[in-house]
């Protein structure tokens, strides 16, 4: 006799062996947890007892369906073991217990699958968010303390300090603020790949706390980069600045250092009263003295105007030394009134004796008044030759160099003239001879002796070359400099077009459709790699606007292209390769996620492409209302059709920005034609696990899930507040409802 259990799998007496039950396996198309849900009782593992005991063997299956299946023990081993016919309803009764044992089995794990797959999506939103915060901080951080010190134009005082800063300038250049750009561009891109995991799953928008959004970033970048428009430029000038008031203040001093050798004891000159005791031949020749001093007087007085000229000058560029300046300045200024007014004082007490005057060597005179404009004249020329210059061009040193020839022309006549001079000198002394007059051995009416005369005039003689040579080390230079200029301004019109045609063949690659995505996204980092490896061109120009620079050269006229251009031409074209492949792979994490074909991929790019007429990667309305027409939509111009429209802009346009982009279409696309994970789906899973009651308890989730994914949800579910209430009782409702709307899970 067969028992009525064999029908269905059960062994029949004397063959039972329940270490052979077959487990509950998943629906085709069903995910396991990657943990078992409960334990498997160690009697289904141990070793089944001996088969020819039917009795044992049956006593415990009883057991173990009453201990670890809830299924109560109602009937004896003996009872079916020992009796011809056994109770057939009994047996049937037990056999249903099994199979509904088992059946709920299998729906709880199919529950518990389904749910592990949405927190496990939305455990990684989580992660990417909390990258997102930690990035957008340490960038906004970084910002803040940047803006400041690019903000502080506060000037130095030396040409070295303001180098300092100059130097600390490139250096955040060079290597502090490329890290920050990559940064950048990396936390865009991460924000957008978790806009779109969000879009996939069908979970709201990811709001970035206060602060902290894409805008506030962009907002702070501009606010540097508004900083740092014009601080090198700033530099430059104060370095320009500080140069010109150094050369100014060594002509300053050089100057003064002349006039108060010059004025030095003729204060005591002009105040000494030795015409009172002189004789009339000596009044004679201290008024005559006198018209000397005075025309030396009068000669001088350029330079003194020169001196008070540049201390102006000095002030109003701000001279930090510009108290020992003023103080230099007017004690000259004093003096030459003091000398001015002891002049006048001196001529009216000698034009008191004038009578007395009657008797004058005119040779002597003549002397004095040729020797001391020529003396004059060799002290300006010495001046001049000694004179700093500051040059930019070869044209200023070409100029100075012919000023400097024009000089050198007019030297034979200065040379007769000094022979002219002194021999009126000796005239003078020949006719004192041959008239035997005793000659105090000096004239009366100057101090120019012909040994000064021919002493500054060798040192002109040897300032000239020394200024020749010193022009032509200036015009070497500028020859130099202009070789920078053209070595810069070839390598800057190579790399400057580059730049901007790759920009432009990016632009093209977005927008044409050629190939698969897989095609394009090799073919864009294609383009990445050729960018990246054309980097070496972009710091040899970095190399040669440093040297420009070390040479203090402001302009150059042979290229269009400043260094400040290339660089931010460059850290666009990074961005821009960089979000370009981001979009691409967006398009392709899209496809993947909702299924979709590569013709449909290809057919929703021909759609958008056709109707981009202006090729700008977004659609308008009116665009975008003809290319869903085109796809069958009925958002034709009629109140329903305008309804329908609506609707679907406020999915592909929740900003009212009044464009859709590529992203946006194909995700409304994919949204249209397929299919996701609902609040509702989750909730009907929570309710299996929980048996049908309207809570679920900690001790159940732990058993039908694996322990993080159980801990994640006692952590975030809200206690049970219904009637039906018993300790522990966690709202698995609400929990699921908030996994896809407004919440901070």
């Amino acid at each position: 006799m067969v028992c009525p259990m064999a029908g269905i799998g059960l062994p029949v007496p004397g063959q039972l062996t329940w270490g052979l039950l077959p487990l509950v396996s998943p629906l085709p198309g069903q995910l396991l947890c990657p943990q078992p849900m409960s334990p498997t009782p160690d009697c289904f593992l141990s070793p089944s007892p001996p088969q020819d005991d039917p009795v044992t063997n049956l006593n415990n299956a009883f057991e173990v369906a009453e201990k670890y299946l809830d299924i109560p023990k109602m009937l004896d081993a003996e009872d079916i073991v020992n009796t011809a016919r056994p109770d057939e309803k009994a047996i049937m009764t037990y056999v249903s217990s099994f199979y509904h044992a088992f059946s709920g089995a299998q729906k709880a794990e199919t529950a518990a699958n389904r749910i592990c797959k949405v927190l496990a999506v939305n455990q990684e939103n989580e992660h990417l968010m909390e990258d997102y915060e930690r990035l957008a901080s340490d960038l906004l951080e970084w910002i803040r303390r940047t803006i400041p010190w690019l903000e502080d134009r506060v000037p130095q005082k030396t040409i070295q300090e303001m180098q300092q800063k100059l130097e600390d300038f490139r250096d955040y250049r060079r290597v502090h603020k490329p890290p920050k750009v990559q940064e950048k561009c990396q936390l865009e891109i991460n924000f957008n790949t978790l806009q779109t995991k969000l879009r996939l799953s069908n979970r709201p928008a990811f709001m970035p706390s206060e602060g902290r959004m894409v805008s506030d970033i962009n907002n702070g970048w501009q606010h540097l980069e508004q900083a740092e428009k014009g601080y090198e430029e700033w530099l430059l000038n104060e370095i320009r600045r500080l140069e010109r008031l150094d050369h100014l203040a060594e002509k300053f001093r050089q100057k003064a250092s002349i006039h108060e050798a010059w004025t030095d004891g003729k204060e005591a000159m002009l105040k000494h009263r030795d015409y009172e005791t002189a004789t009339l031949s000596d009044i004679k020749a201290l008024i005559r003295k006198h018209e000397a001093f005075e025309s030396d007087l009068a000669a001088h007085q350029d330079r003194v105007e020169q001196i008070a000229a540049i201390a102006q000058e000095l002030n109003e560029l701000d001279y930090y030394d510009s108290h020992n300046v003023n103080t230099r300045c007017q004690k000259i200024c004093d003096q030459w009134d003091a000398l001015g007014s002891l002049t006048h004082s001196r001529r009216e007490a000698l034009e008191k004796t004038e009578k007395q005057l009657e008797t004058i060597d005119q040779l002597h005179l003549e002397y004095a008044k040729r020797a001391a404009p020529f003396n004059n004249w060799m002290e300006s020329a010495m001046e001049d030759l000694q004179d700093m210059f500051i040059v930019h061009t070869i044209e200023e040193i070409e100029g100075l160099i012919s000023a400097h020839d024009q000089f050198k022309s007019t030297l034979p006549d200065a040379d007769r003239e000094r022979e002219a001079i002194l021999a009126i000198h000796k005239e003078a002394q020949r006719i004192a001879e041959s008239n035997h007059i005793k000659l105090s051995g000096s004239n009366p009416y100057t101090t120019v002796t012909p040994q000064i005369i021919n002493s500054k005039w060798e040192k002109v003689q040897q300032l000239v070359p020394k200024r020749d040579r010193a022009l032509l080390e200036e015009q070497s230079k500028q020859q130099s400099n202009e070789h920078l200029r053209r070595q810069f301004s070839s390598q800057a019109n190579v790399v400057g077009p580059w730049i901007q045609t790759k920009m432009e063949e990016i632009g093209r690659i977005s927008i044409e459709m050629n190939g698969t995505l897989e095609d394009q996204l090799s073919h864009l980092k294609q383009y990445e790699r050729s960018i990246v490896d054309y980097k070496p061109n972009l710091d040899l120009l970095e190399q040669q606007h440093q040297l420009i620079q070390e040479a203090l050269i402001f302009d150059n006229k042979h290229t269009n292209y400043t260094m400040e251009h290339v660089r931010v031409g460059w850290e666009q074209l990074l961005t821009t390769i960089a979000r370009t492949i981001n979009e691409v792979e967006n398009q392709i994490l899209t496809r993947d996620a909702k299924g979709i074909s590569q013709e449909q991929m290809q057919e929703f790019r021909a759609s958008f492409n056709h109707f981009d007429k202006d090729h700008g990667g977004a659609l308008g309305p009116e665009e975008f209302k003809a290319c869903l027409i085109s796809l069958g939509y009925d958002v034709e111009n009629d109140r329903q059709g305008d309804a329908e429209f609506n609707r679907i802009m406020s999915v592909v346009d929740p900003n009212h920005s009044g464009l859709v982009t590529f992203q946006a279409f194909i995700d409304f696309m994919s949204r249209e034609t397929t299919d996701t994970d609902t609040a509702d789906q989750v909730i009907a899973s929570f309710k299996v696990l929980a048996g049908d009651k309207n809570f679920i308890t900690a001790e159940e989730l732990r058993r039908e899930l694996p322990p993080d994914q159980a801990e994640y949800c006692i952590a975030r579910m809200a206690p049970y507040q219904g009637p039906d209430a018993v300790p522990g009782a966690l709202d698995y409702k609400s929990f699921s409802t908030a996994l896809y709307g407004e919440s901070d899970l």
